[in-house]
């Protein structure tokens, strides 16, 4: 397959190199054809541009150097121009290959290499077309149909009035998901949801996906219903200005960048007891379970079932531990492992049941100054929001994954949450609350610990592997609750648990 893109001006090249930014991995060699003048330097610019997030950073042209290399960016990029190379021999001597190993190349004149040049991943084709240009594109399936992606994103900005807006990587997460800023004129930019529908990966038992039996959110679907749901019973989300939900793309309010920790990434305490406080508000609330999205599309939030609770917690024995013993479980292990859980589930069958969020932690709380009550605490990331104990996200708060909460902190957050409730309530359930916290706190770690661990062995992801210790000892710190102790004889015979807690 060859894409033709008609470039009537500079800008729409430079858009171009932008769109194709976008689009681009670690590994990927994006080769630049065309005559003198064709726009090959104007494209390359746009492309280094938008990874460096810097319209005035500097790119010059590497014709005498042959190669300019941009290490300190996000995605490092090697600028190669062939123009004055003298023989393909000399290639050898730029290092493409170990800079593919860390980044991507681009490479201008590559013709000049003939065939001692490594595969190309895309290739840029820049004609003469009237008064204008057009490129041609094609390269590896795969590379083309991520580059297929980032135009598609650029037709629903133009269809939402955007064509000429400015794109720049936001973050990806843990998921398959995408995110970038969308800058429009003066205005604080814009988010830009990219979520393509995921099928879920292999039928683990029963016919399912991880991702069915998980109950996880497979299209934007479910934020679109959820995020309207939210916004109806009065809470901060994010406002939907422009939605395709057929391919994934959400074009959302920008909440900002305060969350709840401070210059050094430590919690600050009256964020978190904001958040806590708005938890207990959320759990006072009655929750459908089919929402409408938009016409034509409903979203079913699910129960937070035995299965999905299970199916997690099997993430620890499948991944964690075998990291950490050097070896799987065997059969017997398993089972007895699978045995303990349900042992535990069994307890809160009849807990206060609410709507869970599911991923209430610092990278999802955006801090609002100006605003009062609960509505200084904006809430994103809340697609796989499900039915279940109202102390799960209560534990994902107050043992936040991502950065470390002293205990006295988690006490005072568990104390306010408590406080709200009893407030609304004079027949709370306290001593149940407190019998479901830890379950659901010991039920999330173990989750955590080998979701972790899979992301680094299974997805190339090593990055969250720094969050080990501490959701260890998040995990230590409740597994001595009298409700966990079948899971705590186990994980103590398994050697990840000291005998003393």
């Amino acid at each position: 397959m060859t894409l033709t893109i008609q470039l009537a001006t500079t800008e729409d090249t430079e858009r171009l190199g932008e769109d194709l930014a976008l689009a681009l991995r670690k590994g990927d060699l994006v080769s630049l054809s065309g005559d003198l003048g064709a726009g090959k330097s104007t494209l390359a610019r746009g492309l280094i541009r938008t990874i460096a997030n810097d319209n005035g950073y500097e790119v010059p042209s590497p014709t005498f150097t042959i190669v300019q290399s941009y290490p300190e960016l996000r995605l490092p990029v090697s600028h190669v121009d062939l123009y004055r190379l003298s023989s393909a021999d000399e290639l050898d001597e730029l290092g493409l290959d170990e800079a593919l190993e860390d980044g991507t190349v681009l490479v201008e004149w590559p013709e000049r290499a003939g065939s001692a040049l490594p595969k190309s991943s895309l290739r840029v084709t820049l004609l003469g077309d009237g008064d204008g240009r057009k490129a041609l594109i094609d390269g590896e399936p795969a590379a083309l149909a991520r580059l297929q992606r980032s135009l598609a994103i650029r037709k629903f900005l133009k269809d939402a009035g955007f064509a000429r807006a400015e794109r720049r990587y936001l973050l990806g997460d843990a998921s398959a998901r995408g995110y970038e800023t969308i800058a429009v004129g003066e205005k604080l930019p814009l988010i830009l949801m990219n979520s393509p529908y995921n099928p879920g990966g292999p039928v683990l038992r029963d016919g399912k996906t991880y991702m069915q039996i998980a109950h996880l959110s497979q299209s934007v679907t479910a934020f679109v219903a959820l995020d309207r749901l939210l916004q109806s019973k009065g809470f901060t989300v994010p406002e939907i200005y422009a939605e395709d939900l057929e391919s994934g793309f959400l074009l959302l309010e920008n909440l900002g960048s305060d969350g709840v920790l401070d210059a050094d990434g430590a919690p600050i305490p009256e964020r978190y007891e904001a958040a806590v406080r708005l938890l207990a508000k959320l759990h006072q609330h009655s929750w459908p379970q089919d929402v409408d999205a938009t016409e034509g599309y409903s979203h079913h939030i699910h129960n937070f079932d035995r299965d999905a609770m299970m199916i997690e917690v099997e993430l620890l024995s499948d991944w964690y531990v075998p990291r950490m013993r050097g070896a799987p479980l065997d059969p017997a292990q398993k089972a007895a492992y699978v045995a303990a859980w349900g042992r535990v589930f069994s307890q809160i069958s009849k807990s206060e049941r609410s709507l869970l969020l599911r991923d209430v932690h610092s990278p999802n709380i955006l801090w609002r100054d100006g605003a009062v009550g609960t509505d200084r605490v904006g809430l994103i990331d809340f697609q796989d929001a499900m039915i279940g104990p109202s102390a799960y996200d209560v534990a994902s708060l107050v043992l936040d994954a991502r950065v470390t909460v002293a205990p006295e902190l988690q006490d005072h957050l568990l104390a306010a949450y408590l406080d709200e409730r009893r407030l609304a309530d004079s027949e709370f359930d306290e001593t149940g609350f407190r019998v479901a916290f830890a379950i659901m706190a010991a039920q999330r770690n173990a989750k955590i610990l080998g979701i972790f661990v899979r992301l680094d062995e299974r997805d190339g992801k090593p990055f969250y592997l720094k969050h080990l210790s501490r959701i260890q000892t998040y995990l230590n710190r409740v597994i001595g609750h009298p409700a966990l102790v079948p899971v705590k004889d186990w994980c103590e015979k398994a050697g990840i648990l000291s005998s003393e807690i």
